[in-house]
């Protein structure tokens, strides 16, 4: 044991007698120094028995003290299931562990809702719906809502007002609502409830489809209306505020490598929610005995009214020393106050419009500070524009929530779930871990509720399909002629593929053309396809120029709508309502106003696909715009049959030039890239700015890929460019057979 003497006190380290476990292992927060949490792991489907964790103390010793029983991996087990009334569950057990299955069976004359056979998970829960026998009584204007295992229920009357209040047995906790009232719609108040062992956690798939539904109600955006909304699916309309809270324990249990995991899923978290046509205000604070605020809310009140950058300020952060004891209270304190000068810049008719969202990460439990409930009451007194707290404008819940992401050990489950607000979905999550924490958050959009947005994609590669949810909107182009061609394009909307011209010959018809992409089923057949009609190769044969690739364009119709999803999705192209929403443009925006942002500079990084095989890999190039352009094109003069000496005869101002080695050695595209979309990534969008058309040197001539040599280039058509032909046939409106996509007036 290592002593260290400070103004009188003594202070030991923790040692490992005593604390091993059996069939599992155990790692330390803090090593073995004081205010180090250990924690027990056991394989899936145990738990550590009978502690979950213990903490060093500051004299040396750990709590709770190792004594008998010797610590062990318990196999897990579900609440009793035999709580089932008018009916029975086979087979009956006293216990029910891992891995056991049962069956329900009704008594003659009731019917079975919900699952008849459910398994015991590794997670403490068991599989499916809660199962329920009932019949059907006139007095009976709501559905029998059930008991779920391990729970006991009083109330038996399900008319208009009657209550139904839930209990756990054995100790365990209730997850949910505790009461609910039948409505006249037929319809529950609240959630169902659960009960969980110490040992049982939520699981990312129901994380996902749980906080998933609810959040996406928040963002959801439709347009004003006087109608009275049902429901809470209309949280948001365009003229109201959304106003996201985020708060992360960097508490003494928690170390670095935890804080990255929570601010990679912040930041998935982030972006899930850019892919709305909401722009929120956020504040997102780390918190320990202090709290730092990394993003602040009001910085986007200010005029200007974005800061810096969100996610380069979130990966600055570092805990250090930090992290000493959990003062929870603070930071609801801190989202208080912010909400009160927010309050008080807008004035309180304008606060009326805005709607807050709180997500808290934490450990589990607070230490310091006193409770936090009261500055919640505050908070919610605030929103709920009832300053006493005596009578709540329930017209106002939907303009709160208040969710709590509970990961670890050592949870103070009831203190916690106090805190939450929000009438619809769950509020209250218990999680194991934070590890995959951001693919739960990956999920939480239904990609049939984003199916109109272009450009979303996953911005790291998952093992399912990881490269292809990546760039969803790339598809590969076979040609079958005299000699087969092939290119790649991009998907621009679900009926429509942009390429390039030259990709066809003469003589082509559209069934020699294949594309693929992978929406489930890869060969797509093509109904026709249309080349710019300004495009000519031969235009200037006699003025020096064998092929001149001036308006390299062609768009490829399917016979059949490609089905969206995460894996097949349109990218977004200039002068589009769908990109002016994608660049967070407000109000009438125009062509001009996108090129500023996607070309804003004369050195501007972009990407493209290189075809390799079956898959693409991600090239950078920088676009030489501006003073920098001439230097740029004045290359395309040494390729192969140009003999002219203008070269503004080989490249027009619908070209974007790349290519060289200063300041950067750009990629180069083979030949197999032609059509592939040039484009660029904004809040986590893509956005295809010009398409790969030819270069002045054939540096991959055996495929592959291939960096730039000083004084190789590529030219890629500037789609800005070619507007009015993109737009005479994606934004046709005088036909039925696709939707037309929409574009801007100006």
């Amino acid at each position: 044991i290592l002593f260290y003497f400070s103004g009188g006190e003594v202070r030991c380290d923790c040692t490992e007698e005593g604390i091993q476990i059996k069939g599992g292992h155990y790692t330390f927060t803090k090593q073995l120094k004081k205010g180090s949490t250990l924690i027990y792991q056991c394989p899936d489907g145990y738990y550590p028995y009978p502690h979950l964790s213990r903490l060093c103390q500051p004299n040396g010793s750990w709590k709770p003290p190792p004594r008998r029983p010797t610590q062990k991996c318990r196999l897990v087990e579900c609440p009793d299931p035999n709580v089932l009334q008018n009916g029975n569950i086979l087979p009956s057990l006293e216990r029910y562990y891992v891995h056991n299955e049962t069956t329900c069976e009704c008594y003659s004359g009731y019917t079975r809702k919900g699952s008849s056979n459910r398994v015991c998970l590794p997670n403490g829960k068991w599989s499916g719906s809660t199962p329920i026998c009932s019949r059907d009584s006139a007095e009976n204007n709501c559905a029998d809502p059930g008991i779920p295992a391990g729970a006991s229920r009083t109330g038996n009357i399900f008319g208009i007002g009657n209550t139904v209040t839930y209990s756990c047995i054995d100790n365990l906790l209730l997850v949910g609502s505790e009461e609910r009232v039948c409505q006249e719609s037929g319809q529950w108040t609240g959630i169902e409830p659960a009960c969980y062992y110490r040992h049982t956690y939520d699981t990312s798939l129901e994380v996902s489809e749980s906080f998933g539904s609810a959040i996406r109600d928040s963002l959801t955006v439709l347009k004003p209306s006087d109608e009275t909304q049902l429901g809470r699916k209309i949280r948001i309309a365009k003229s109201g505020i959304l106003n996201i809270y985020i708060g992360v324990d960097i508490s003494e249990s928690i170390d670095q490598e935890d804080v990255d995991k929570a601010i990679d899923a912040i930041t998935v978290l982030i972006s899930k929610i850019a892919s709305f046509s909401v722009t929120p205000n956020y504040e997102i604070a780390f918190f320990s005995s202090e709290v730092f605020e990394v993003v602040k809310i009001l910085d986007f009140l200010n005029e200007g009214g974005k800061p810096k950058n969100m996610i380069e300020e979130l990966r600055k952060f570092k805990v250090d020393d930090k992290n000493t004891g959990t003062d929870l209270n603070l930071l609801f304190t801190t989202f208080e106050e912010r909400m009160a000068v927010i309050k008080e810049q807008v004035g309180e008719k304008n606060f009326e419009e805005h709607r807050h969202v709180l997500i808290v990460f934490t450990d589990g439990a607070f230490n310091m500070g006193g409770s936090p409930d009261r500055t919640v009451q505050k908070i919610k007194n605030m929103v709920y524009l009832d300053p006493t707290g005596q009578k709540k404008n329930e017209s106002r819940d939907e303009y709160l929530d208040i969710y709590i992401f509970a990961i670890g050990t050592d949870i103070l489950d009831t203190e916690l779930m106090s805190l939450t607000a929000g009438n619809d979905g769950r509020h209250y999550f218990r999680m194991k871990d934070i590890t995959n924490l951001n693919e739960t958050f990956d999920e939480i959009i239904d990609e049939e509720q984003v199916k109109d947005l272009c450009g979303l994609h996953k911005e790291y590669e998952t093992v399912d399909k990881g490269i292809r949810k990546m760039y969803p909107w790339w598809a590969f182009i076979t040609i079958n002629g005299e000699k087969q061609r092939n290119c790649i394009g991009s998907l621009v909307t679900s009926r429509f593929v942009l390429t390039a011209a030259h990709c066809f010959r003469f003589g082509d018809e559209a069934e020699h053309v294949k594309v693929e992409i992978d929406d489930g089923g890869r060969k797509k057949t093509v109904k026709l396809f249309r080349l710019h009609p300004n495009y000519n190769i031969t235009l200037k044969k006699k003025k020096g120029v064998d092929e001149f690739y001036d308006y390299d364009v062609a768009l490829i119709q399917l016979e059949k709508d490609v089905k969206i999803s995460n894996i097949a999705r349109p990218i977004c192209i200039p002068c589009t309502s769908a990109t002016s929403n994608a660049l967070q443009l407000v109000g009438d925006s125009t062509c001009k106003q996108q090129e500023q942002i996607l070309l804003k500079t004369n050195l501007e990084r972009l990407n493209f696909l290189n075809r390799q095989e079956n898959t693409v890999a991600l090239k950078q190039v920088y676009a030489k715009l501006g003073e920098n352009r001439g230097e740029c094109i004045r290359h395309a003069l040494d390729a192969k049959g140009i003999t002219t000496t203008d070269v503004r005869e080989v490249v027009t101002d619908n070209f974007i030039c790349t290519g060289g080695q200063t300041p950067f050695r750009d990629d180069v595209a083979c030949r197999g890239d032609s059509g592939g979309a040039v484009f660029k990534d904004y809040e986590r969008r893509t956005i295809q700015v010009a398409l790969v058309s030819w270069g002045n040197e054939d540096l991959c001539a055996s495929g592959g890929s291939a960096e730039s040599r000083a004084n190789s280039r590529d030219f890629h058509i500037n789609l800005f460019k070619v507007i009015p032909f993109l737009k005479s046939i994606l934004g046709k409106v005088d036909q039925t057979e696709y939707p037309p996509l929409h574009f801007l007036p100006n």
